[in-house]
């Protein structure tokens, strides 16, 4: 037995959230006695899959909007209504978990009210966990909610709701049909590419799959075609019969990432394992892109790019788990556009790859808008949390004892460790969500890590010239604690550009032959002197610093 039916992977069960959206038909007889057949998808709540989100919203014509009767409404219990009301849906409350003690129905409803502006007097009151008020739910999906429509006889148009690979029938493409009929054996074209491809099977979920022969309007099912890659089927693309043309659906867009980080082995001998778990979770993540990179500290890599920082641990997390893959992750970055003299504009992905400061007119960085909501008690530590990364504010308003702050924050200063100093300041009762919003020039420089005068690439980040200071001097007393003492003294240095900003020395193991004098015997001390000499000359030319991987690791996981 399986706890959850629908989250299939140990993450999302461990985690208690929804990563893939999943979607189950079932028959219902209502209590009227009229049978219905309900539709339904069990989508993402996170931001890093908003727009997977906003086409599964599209895909069908009413919500339910659950809401933790415990815990009360959530910043990305917003951001998603969002998504319903510009999908112009139906949306029904629900009260979920009021077997809890913590359950306070009355005081979440009023919150519903105030925050998102949905009258919750007729919110139903559930509990997954012991059944209460599932009947009068399915009770509402049929009364309350539209029903769909669609013209059979128009000319084939179908959503692309979502796709994953199989590895015995190739890419599944769930659709869901606008106006027409999808048969067994027909031929169709996705708009967004122009490729076709031949049906080879038509289904449904019930949750298990169900081999059907057609799909008509308003259904929601699978198909299979042979297809090899999952990036050929794109999220929100439309599909078409072969030989017909159609007004492709409003909304789509290929996905973005927006944060990169580098993915290394621990042991470089398994790079070529990661080079194979890596191909094969990309058959099933068309968000997620990768390329080869090299490092002189780490070795041989993939420069990675995620939707978000939690796509970015799942990924990780699923190739330590299922392929026993040691790894190392560097810090996380953004894009940033690079405006040269010349006029042209360019993207930079890794801060190593930053071009020389005299050919750059100025950089752009991403802005998003973020919601918080927060307890009345801690909104002042918020506050400064979001002054401290360069937040604007733009919104601050109350619903009961609760605030609803809302900033312009630089992407950059989000992908360290806000989230979590957002949930250490608060106590864990703040919740956060965000949208990009676009990009801002500011005063950034790239700030370079040298151990023994040698730049480590895998440690140059990107930062915000009035922070560089206080970020190069954590950074390089961070890495004296953790690089061991050697023969001789090793110099940390943060700079930028030529210029050095923060030094910490590291001393070396033996003592300085010049701190004695042997005896009043000059000439001993002088041959001393000179093989000492001769000895950091040699090790200048020969020696290499050895930077423990623990280091390495530790350097890059922490926020100035």
């Amino acid at each position: 037995m399986q706890a959850q039916m629908l989250d299939s992977m140990d993450i999302e069960r461990e985690r208690g959230i929804t990563i893939k959206a999943n979607t189950v038909r079932i028959d219902y007889t209502a209590l009227n006695g009229e049978s219905y057949v309900l539709n339904l998808i069990d989508t993402p709540g996170h931001v890093d899959f908003a727009y997977e989100v906003s086409r599964s919203m599209r895909a069908v014509e009413g919500s339910l909007l659950v809401v933790d009767s415990s815990q009360g409404v959530e910043a990305q219990t917003l951001a998603n209504v969002y998504h319903a009301l510009d999908a112009d849906h139906e949306i029904v409350p629900i009260l979920n978990k009021i077997d809890l003690p913590a359950s306070d129905c009355i005081r979440v409803a009023e919150q519903i009210e105030d925050v998102i502006g949905i009258d919750a007097t007729d919110a139903i009151q559930v509990s997954a966990k012991t059944g209460q008020g599932i009947v009068e739910t399915l009770e509402a999906i049929v009364h309350r909610l539209p029903a769909p429509n669609g013209d059979i006889n128009a000319p084939l148009k179908a959503m692309l709701v979502d796709s994953w690979y199989d590895s015995y029938l190739g890419v599944i493409v769930l659709v869901r049909i606008i106006d027409g009929k999808l048969k067994k054996g027909e031929r169709v074209k996705f708009m967004s590419n122009g490729s076709t491809h031949h049906v080879d099977r038509i289904g449904v979920f019930r949750p298990q799959m169900e081999m059907i022969d057609e799909l008509g309007p308003g259904e929601i099912g699978f198909l299979t075609a042979s297809i090899k890659q999952v990036r050929d089927t794109r999220v929100g693309d439309t599909i078409c019969h072969d030989k017909q043309t159609v007004e492709a659906l409003p909304g789509f867009k290929p996905s973005q990432p927006v944060v990169f980080c580098g993915l290394f082995p621990v042991d470089a001998a398994q790079f070529e394992d990661l080079r194979d778990s890596i191909d094969k979770l990309a058959l099933n993540d068309a968000s997620f892109s990768f390329e080869m990179e090299t490092s002189a500290a780490l070795g041989f890599g993939f420069r990675c790019g995620f939707l978000g920082l939690l796509h970015l641990e799942v990924i990780r997390d699923r190739i330590e788990r299922e392929y026993s893959i040691d790894l190392i992750t560097t810090a996380p970055s953004v894009i940033y556009d690079i405006h040269m003299r010349d006029g042209r504009v360019e993207q930079l992905h890794n801060p190593a790859d930053m071009p020389d400061l005299t050919l750059v007119d100025h950089l752009e960085e991403p802005r998003i808008k973020a919601t918080i909501l927060v307890p009345d008690d801690y909104l002042g530590d918020v506050l400064k949390l979001c002054q401290d990364r360069r937040g604007v504010q733009l919104d601050l308003t109350y619903a009961g004892a609760r605030a609803m702050v809302v900033y312009d924050l630089p992407l950059n200063e989000v992908v360290f460790d806000f989230y979590d100093r957002l949930k250490s300041v608060t106590k864990g009762y703040a919740s956060f969500d965000y949208q990009m919003i676009g990009y801002q020039q500011d005063n950034l420089v790239k700030m370079s890590i040298l151990v023994n005068d040698e730049p480590v690439d895998a440690l140059s980040t990107m930062v915000h010239r009035d922070r560089a200071d206080m970020r190069g001097r954590a950074m390089v007393e961070k890495l004296k604690d953790l690089i061991p003492r050697h023969m001789f003294k090793i110099p940390i240095q943060a700079a930028i550009g030529g210029k050095v900003i923060a030094r910490e020395t590291l001393s070396a193991m033996r003592k300085d032959v010049t701190a004695k004098c042997y005896g009043g015997d000059a000439s001993r001390k002088k041959k001393l002197l000179e093989k000492q000499k001769a000895g950091k000359k040699k090790m200048r030319q020969f020696g290499k610093v050895d930077i423990p991987q623990e280091a390495f690791i530790s350097a890059l996981k922490m926020d100035g």
